[in-house]
Protein backbone atom coordinates (compact mmCIF):
# COMPACT_ATOMS: atom_id res chain seq x y z
CA UNK A 1 0.00 0.00 0.00
CA UNK A 2 1.09 3.66 -0.94
CA UNK A 3 2.46 5.72 1.90
CA UNK A 4 1.29 9.03 2.45
CA UNK A 5 2.03 12.37 4.27
CA UNK A 6 -0.86 13.84 6.27
CA UNK A 7 -0.74 17.53 8.17
CA UNK A 8 -2.98 18.53 11.08
CA UNK A 9 -2.62 21.89 11.83
CA UNK A 10 -3.91 23.25 15.26
CA UNK A 11 -2.35 20.58 16.28
CA UNK A 12 -1.83 21.35 20.40
CA UNK A 13 -5.18 22.77 20.32
CA UNK A 14 -8.47 21.08 21.33
CA UNK A 15 -10.21 19.20 18.30
CA UNK A 16 -6.48 19.25 16.20
CA UNK A 17 -5.02 17.43 19.13
CA UNK A 18 -7.65 14.96 19.79
CA UNK A 19 -7.44 14.46 15.93
CA UNK A 20 -3.56 13.81 15.76
CA UNK A 21 -4.08 11.24 18.23
CA UNK A 22 -6.71 9.20 16.81
CA UNK A 23 -4.64 9.26 13.57
CA UNK A 24 -1.40 8.31 15.44
CA UNK A 25 -3.12 5.57 16.98
CA UNK A 26 -5.75 4.29 14.32
CA UNK A 27 -6.11 0.62 13.20
CA UNK A 28 -6.55 1.59 9.47
CA UNK A 29 -3.88 0.65 7.05
CA UNK A 30 -4.07 3.41 5.21
CA UNK A 31 -2.91 5.45 8.25
CA UNK A 32 -1.07 3.49 9.94
CA UNK A 33 1.29 3.51 6.67
CA UNK A 34 1.31 6.79 6.59
CA UNK A 35 3.59 9.93 7.55
CA UNK A 36 1.81 12.05 10.64
CA UNK A 37 2.93 15.58 11.41
CA UNK A 38 1.53 18.46 13.18
CA UNK A 39 1.63 21.90 12.27
CA UNK A 40 2.39 24.11 15.04
CA UNK A 41 4.20 27.14 16.72
CA UNK A 42 6.46 26.97 19.62
CA UNK A 43 9.72 24.79 20.42
CA UNK A 44 8.90 23.34 23.69
CA UNK A 45 5.51 22.06 22.04
CA UNK A 46 7.21 20.72 19.48
CA UNK A 47 9.81 18.87 21.27
CA UNK A 48 7.06 17.07 23.26
CA UNK A 49 5.38 15.91 20.15
CA UNK A 50 8.47 14.99 18.94
CA UNK A 51 8.96 12.97 21.79
CA UNK A 52 5.97 11.06 20.88
CA UNK A 53 7.40 9.84 17.51
CA UNK A 54 4.87 12.72 16.13
CA UNK A 55 6.13 14.31 12.77
CA UNK A 56 6.50 18.48 13.39
CA UNK A 57 6.68 21.30 11.12
CA UNK A 58 7.05 24.97 12.91
CA UNK A 59 5.66 28.27 11.62
CA UNK A 60 5.62 31.74 12.78
CA UNK A 61 1.29 32.62 12.54
CA UNK A 62 -1.53 31.78 10.66
CA UNK A 63 -0.38 35.13 8.24
CA UNK A 64 2.79 33.78 6.85
CA UNK A 65 1.40 32.92 3.61
CA UNK A 66 3.71 32.07 1.50
CA UNK A 67 5.32 29.84 4.59
CA UNK A 68 2.60 27.94 5.24
CA UNK A 69 2.09 27.57 1.24
CA UNK A 70 5.19 26.07 0.89
CA UNK A 71 5.20 23.74 3.78
CA UNK A 72 1.30 22.40 2.57
CA UNK A 73 3.49 21.79 -1.07
CA UNK A 74 4.87 18.39 1.13
CA UNK A 75 1.70 16.90 1.97
CA UNK A 76 -0.95 14.78 0.16
CA UNK A 77 -3.55 14.81 2.88
CA UNK A 78 -3.92 18.58 5.40
CA UNK A 79 -6.50 18.33 7.84
CA UNK A 80 -6.83 22.08 9.12
CA UNK A 81 -8.08 22.68 12.50
CA UNK A 82 -6.23 25.96 13.34
CA UNK A 83 -9.13 28.41 12.89
CA UNK A 84 -11.74 28.46 10.65
CA UNK A 85 -11.93 32.40 10.60
CA UNK A 86 -8.92 32.78 8.91
CA UNK A 87 -9.23 32.96 4.95
CA UNK A 88 -5.90 33.83 3.95
CA UNK A 89 -4.31 30.55 6.03
CA UNK A 90 -7.11 28.26 4.04
CA UNK A 91 -6.20 29.49 0.92
CA UNK A 92 -2.49 29.42 1.81
CA UNK A 93 -2.72 25.35 2.30
CA UNK A 94 -5.11 24.61 -0.95
CA UNK A 95 -2.37 26.71 -2.82
CA UNK A 96 0.28 24.27 -1.56
CA UNK A 97 -1.42 21.63 -2.00
CA UNK A 98 -1.93 22.26 -5.43
CA UNK A 99 1.99 22.59 -6.26
CA UNK A 100 2.28 19.37 -4.48
CA UNK A 101 -0.53 17.64 -7.17
CA UNK A 102 1.27 19.14 -9.79
CA UNK A 103 4.51 18.37 -9.09
CA UNK A 104 3.66 14.45 -8.39
CA UNK A 105 0.84 14.05 -10.11
CA UNK A 106 -1.02 12.22 -7.45
CA UNK A 107 -4.38 13.67 -6.30
CA UNK A 108 -4.14 15.28 -2.90
CA UNK A 109 -7.03 16.30 0.27
CA UNK A 110 -8.01 19.26 1.94
CA UNK A 111 -10.06 18.77 4.83
CA UNK A 112 -11.32 21.94 6.91
CA UNK A 113 -12.72 22.52 9.73
CA UNK A 114 -15.86 24.57 9.95
CA UNK A 115 -18.66 25.27 12.57
CA UNK A 116 -23.03 25.64 11.91
CA UNK A 117 -22.77 28.91 13.45
CA UNK A 118 -22.25 29.86 9.31
CA UNK A 119 -26.12 28.45 9.09
CA UNK A 120 -27.05 29.96 12.67
CA UNK A 121 -30.40 32.21 13.20
CA UNK A 122 -30.22 35.24 15.41
CA UNK A 123 -33.35 35.23 17.21
CA UNK A 124 -32.73 37.29 20.20
CA UNK A 125 -32.14 40.53 17.67
CA UNK A 126 -34.29 39.31 14.97
CA UNK A 127 -31.28 40.33 12.48
CA UNK A 128 -32.19 36.65 10.66
CA UNK A 129 -34.43 34.35 11.08
CA UNK A 130 -34.41 30.92 9.67
CA UNK A 131 -37.22 27.74 10.51
CA UNK A 132 -34.90 25.61 8.23
CA UNK A 133 -33.47 22.66 9.68
CA UNK A 134 -30.48 21.74 7.33
CA UNK A 135 -29.45 18.68 6.49
CA UNK A 136 -25.32 18.01 4.63
CA UNK A 137 -27.35 16.36 1.62
CA UNK A 138 -28.36 19.87 0.74
CA UNK A 139 -26.66 22.95 -1.44
CA UNK A 140 -25.29 24.28 1.63
CA UNK A 141 -22.43 26.15 -0.18
CA UNK A 142 -25.59 27.93 -1.95
CA UNK A 143 -26.75 28.72 0.80
CA UNK A 144 -23.92 30.20 2.46
CA UNK A 145 -22.84 32.38 -0.54
CA UNK A 146 -26.34 33.82 -0.72
CA UNK A 147 -26.42 34.16 3.46
CA UNK A 148 -22.99 35.80 3.25
CA UNK A 149 -23.83 38.40 0.75
CA UNK A 150 -26.18 39.35 3.27
CA UNK A 151 -24.28 38.76 6.46
CA UNK A 152 -20.77 38.92 5.38
CA UNK A 153 -19.04 36.85 8.30
CA UNK A 154 -15.59 35.23 8.31
CA UNK A 155 -16.04 31.39 9.36
CA UNK A 156 -18.91 31.52 6.11
CA UNK A 157 -16.42 33.31 3.95
CA UNK A 158 -13.62 30.65 4.79
CA UNK A 159 -15.72 28.07 3.89
CA UNK A 160 -16.46 29.71 0.59
CA UNK A 161 -12.84 30.78 -0.49
CA UNK A 162 -11.94 26.97 0.53
CA UNK A 163 -14.14 25.06 -2.24
CA UNK A 164 -13.63 28.18 -4.36
CA UNK A 165 -9.98 28.49 -4.55
CA UNK A 166 -9.82 24.14 -4.65
CA UNK A 167 -12.04 24.20 -7.43
CA UNK A 168 -10.05 26.72 -9.22
CA UNK A 169 -6.18 24.96 -8.91
CA UNK A 170 -7.74 21.30 -9.00
CA UNK A 171 -7.52 20.48 -5.24
CA UNK A 172 -10.51 18.35 -3.51
CA UNK A 173 -11.64 19.63 -0.64
CA UNK A 174 -13.87 18.61 2.44
CA UNK A 175 -15.65 20.83 4.75
CA UNK A 176 -16.36 18.81 8.62
CA UNK A 177 -19.21 21.81 9.91
CA UNK A 178 -19.46 20.63 13.77
CA UNK A 179 -21.94 22.12 16.36
CA UNK A 180 -20.93 22.28 19.76
CA UNK A 181 -18.20 20.32 20.92
CA UNK A 182 -18.04 18.69 24.25
CA UNK A 183 -15.65 16.56 26.52
CA UNK A 184 -12.46 15.89 27.30
CA UNK A 185 -10.23 16.15 24.88
CA UNK A 186 -7.46 13.67 23.79
CA UNK A 187 -4.59 15.58 23.15
CA UNK A 188 -1.54 16.87 24.66
CA UNK A 189 -2.66 20.20 25.63
CA UNK A 190 -5.70 21.80 25.14
CA UNK A 191 -8.46 19.03 26.06
CA UNK A 192 -11.26 22.10 26.98
CA UNK A 193 -13.85 23.15 24.22
CA UNK A 194 -15.19 26.62 24.18
CA UNK A 195 -18.94 27.11 24.67
CA UNK A 196 -19.31 24.89 27.55
CA UNK A 197 -16.49 25.59 29.68
CA UNK A 198 -17.45 29.27 29.16
CA UNK A 199 -20.72 28.78 30.65
CA UNK A 200 -19.23 26.49 33.56
CA UNK A 201 -16.40 28.78 34.38
CA UNK A 202 -19.09 32.30 34.33
CA UNK A 203 -21.51 30.22 36.56
CA UNK A 204 -18.88 29.70 38.97
CA UNK A 205 -18.63 33.33 39.62
CA UNK A 206 -22.22 34.00 39.83
CA UNK A 207 -22.99 30.21 41.65
CA UNK A 208 -26.02 30.08 39.45
CA UNK A 209 -26.74 28.71 35.94
CA UNK A 210 -27.93 31.19 33.10
CA UNK A 211 -29.47 31.41 30.08
CA UNK A 212 -29.82 33.83 27.44
CA UNK A 213 -33.82 34.42 27.13
CA UNK A 214 -35.98 31.68 27.43
CA UNK A 215 -33.44 29.23 26.00
CA UNK A 216 -35.79 27.52 23.79
CA UNK A 217 -33.35 27.76 20.65
CA UNK A 218 -31.94 24.77 20.17
CA UNK A 219 -28.51 23.21 18.44
CA UNK A 220 -26.46 19.86 17.74
CA UNK A 221 -23.90 18.83 19.78
CA UNK A 222 -21.37 16.11 19.01
CA UNK A 223 -18.40 14.70 21.61
CA UNK A 224 -14.62 15.60 20.69
CA UNK A 225 -14.16 11.79 20.56
CA UNK A 226 -16.56 11.22 18.14
CA UNK A 227 -15.85 14.02 15.49
CA UNK A 228 -12.56 12.62 15.75
CA UNK A 229 -13.50 9.27 14.17
CA UNK A 230 -15.60 11.16 11.52
CA UNK A 231 -12.27 12.60 10.40
CA UNK A 232 -10.18 9.29 10.57
CA UNK A 233 -12.86 7.83 8.28
CA UNK A 234 -13.38 10.56 5.94
CA UNK A 235 -9.58 10.31 5.56
CA UNK A 236 -9.03 6.53 5.30
CA UNK A 237 -11.48 6.38 2.93
CA UNK A 238 -9.82 8.95 0.94
CA UNK A 239 -6.55 7.40 0.79
CA UNK A 240 -8.60 4.28 -0.06
CA UNK A 241 -9.37 5.15 -3.41
CA UNK A 242 -13.21 6.23 -2.48
CA UNK A 243 -14.45 9.21 -4.65
CA UNK A 244 -16.11 11.00 -1.54
CA UNK A 245 -18.23 14.49 -2.63
CA UNK A 246 -16.09 17.35 -2.60
CA UNK A 247 -16.01 21.06 -3.50
CA UNK A 248 -19.34 22.40 -3.40
CA UNK A 249 -20.81 19.43 -1.95
CA UNK A 250 -18.50 18.24 0.00
CA UNK A 251 -19.97 20.16 3.13
CA UNK A 252 -20.01 17.78 5.77
CA UNK A 253 -22.23 18.13 9.18
CA UNK A 254 -20.93 15.88 12.40
CA UNK A 255 -23.90 16.27 14.62
CA UNK A 256 -24.94 13.11 16.76
CA UNK A 257 -27.16 14.63 19.45
CA UNK A 258 -29.38 18.07 20.14
CA UNK A 259 -30.16 20.54 23.14
CA UNK A 260 -31.88 23.17 23.75
CA UNK A 261 -29.65 25.90 25.69
CA UNK A 262 -32.44 25.93 28.43
CA UNK A 263 -31.53 22.30 28.74
CA UNK A 264 -27.95 22.28 28.73
CA UNK A 265 -28.23 25.60 30.88
CA UNK A 266 -30.63 22.99 33.40
CA UNK A 267 -27.91 20.28 33.50
CA UNK A 268 -24.99 22.71 34.54
CA UNK A 269 -27.69 24.39 37.46
CA UNK A 270 -28.08 20.19 38.44
CA UNK A 271 -25.15 19.62 38.59
CA UNK A 272 -23.79 22.57 40.40
CA UNK A 273 -26.68 22.25 43.13
CA UNK A 274 -25.50 18.41 43.35
CA UNK A 275 -22.27 19.59 43.74
CA UNK A 276 -23.38 22.06 46.67
CA UNK A 277 -21.93 25.03 44.82
CA UNK A 278 -25.54 26.64 44.36
CA UNK A 279 -27.98 27.00 46.56
CA UNK A 280 -30.27 26.54 43.37
CA UNK A 281 -31.49 24.40 41.23
CA UNK A 282 -33.46 27.00 38.87
CA UNK A 283 -31.86 28.69 35.69
CA UNK A 284 -31.59 32.36 35.41
CA UNK A 285 -32.70 34.49 32.59
CA UNK A 286 -30.01 37.09 31.50
CA UNK A 287 -29.56 39.61 28.74
CA UNK A 288 -27.57 39.28 25.66
CA UNK A 289 -25.70 42.19 26.73
CA UNK A 290 -24.87 40.59 29.83
CA UNK A 291 -24.10 37.14 28.06
CA UNK A 292 -21.10 38.62 25.80
CA UNK A 293 -19.21 40.16 28.63
CA UNK A 294 -19.59 36.93 30.83
CA UNK A 295 -19.26 34.11 27.91
CA UNK A 296 -18.22 35.87 24.55
CA UNK A 297 -14.95 38.51 25.26
CA UNK A 298 -17.78 41.32 25.00
CA UNK A 299 -19.22 40.58 21.28
CA UNK A 300 -22.98 39.72 21.55
CA UNK A 301 -22.70 38.22 18.05
CA UNK A 302 -20.66 35.58 18.80
CA UNK A 303 -22.66 35.29 21.96
CA UNK A 304 -25.89 35.00 20.43
CA UNK A 305 -24.71 32.92 17.34
CA UNK A 306 -22.88 30.76 19.86
CA UNK A 307 -25.00 30.49 23.12
CA UNK A 308 -28.96 31.56 21.77
CA UNK A 309 -29.59 30.33 18.26
CA UNK A 310 -31.04 27.66 16.47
Amino acid sequence: MTSFKILVTGATGYIGGTILSKLVNSQNESLQKSSISGLLRGEAKAKILSEKGIGVELFSDLDASDEIEKIAGGYDVIINTATGYHEGSAKALVLGMAARKKSTGKEVYYIHTSGTSNLADQPITGKYTEHHVFSDTEDIYSYEKMRNEKQPYAQRETDLAVIETGLKVGVKTYIIMSPLIYGIGTGHFNQQSIQVPAMIKATLKTKQAEVIGDGKASWDHVHVADLATLYEIVAHKLLAGEDLPSGEKGIYFSATGHHTWLELAQGLADALFTLGISKTEEVKSISLEEAAEKWAGGSALLAELAFASK
